[in-house]
């Protein structure tokens, strides 16, 4: 599940609300082991997942770096560089 939270610090333009709420969605899932959790568990892990991509977004907004931005198409070119690499079959 983690491999699907990806790095959003110091992209141009910034991550989205949307891109923070998803990788905040997928950390809860994985502490808590439920993909889906059941109605008794339902309002605990919405407030955390809502918790969670509220500090992660002041978070990516106190960070600063001396880096030159990113760029999501090159960083996602690598990424599937690296996918095919990994995953190659002979």
């Amino acid at each position: 599940m983690c491999r699907n939270i990806h790095t959003l610090h110091n992209f141009e333009p910034a991550a989205t609300d949307d891109e923070v709420h998803a990788a905040a969605l997928q950390y809860v899932r994985k502490i808590s082991g439920f993909t889906k959790p059941s109605q008794a568990n339902q309002e605990a892990f919405d407030r955390a997942v809502a918790e969670i991509a509220h500090i992660s977004r002041h978070l990516l907004e106190d960070l600063v770096t001396t880096a030159p931005p990113k760029n999501r198409e090159v960083e996602a070119q690598k990424h599937r560089e690296r996918s095919a690499k990994r995953f190659a079959t002979a």
